[in-house]
């Protein structure tokens, strides 16, 4: 049986949306249904129709999340859906020449969905703008691992 995976996209100049095409591309082996869905107009029901998720997004402004991320990110604290069944992980994108800040719109993602009781797979990516590596590279890199957690879950879970 495929697995199931939604990518949601926060990103205000693209390179988010660039990192999840990448893996959707990557992950196209028949074993792995994606859907790529740019956080625009979505808020907390996105989450009850599925129960896969990968949250890529980039940090703007003060560590904040990205504008196209922001009704979501506020409907995730105002609604506080009940998120027990929703496993998801985490690519967030940032630069470390700002350090208070580093990462934060993935982080902050992170911890709301934490809160609501949704079960994180591995680690958050942080990848940092600054190191000179491109982010699609890295997100291909640590993917196989992400999704070979993602389907013993899965399976231990069905």
């Amino acid at each position: 049986m495929p697995l199931d995976l939604t990518i949601l996209v926060g990103t205000m100049t693209g390179t988010a949306e660039s990192v999840a095409q990448t893996l959707e591309l990557v992950l196209d082996d028949g074993e792995t249904t994606v859907t790529v869905k740019p956080m625009d107009g979505l808020d907390a029901s996105v989450f009850s129709v599925g129960k896969l998720f990968l949250i890529c997004t980039s940090t703007y402004g003060q560590g904040d999340v990205p504008d196209n991320a922001k009704p979501l990110y506020e409907s995730l604290q105002t609604a506080r859906p009940d998120l027990a069944d929703v496993q998801y992980g985490v690519i967030a994108l940032g630069d470390r020449t700002y350090a208070d800040t580093f990462c934060n719109g993935g982080k902050r993602f992170d911890a709301v969905l934490t809160e609501l009781g949704a079960r994180r797979i591995g680690d958050v990516l942080c990848h940092d703008a600054s190191a000179g590596t491109m982010p699609e590279e890295v997100a291909e890199e640590w993917i196989g691992t992400w999704i070979a957690a993602a389907r013993e879950r899965v399976q231990v879970t069905a």
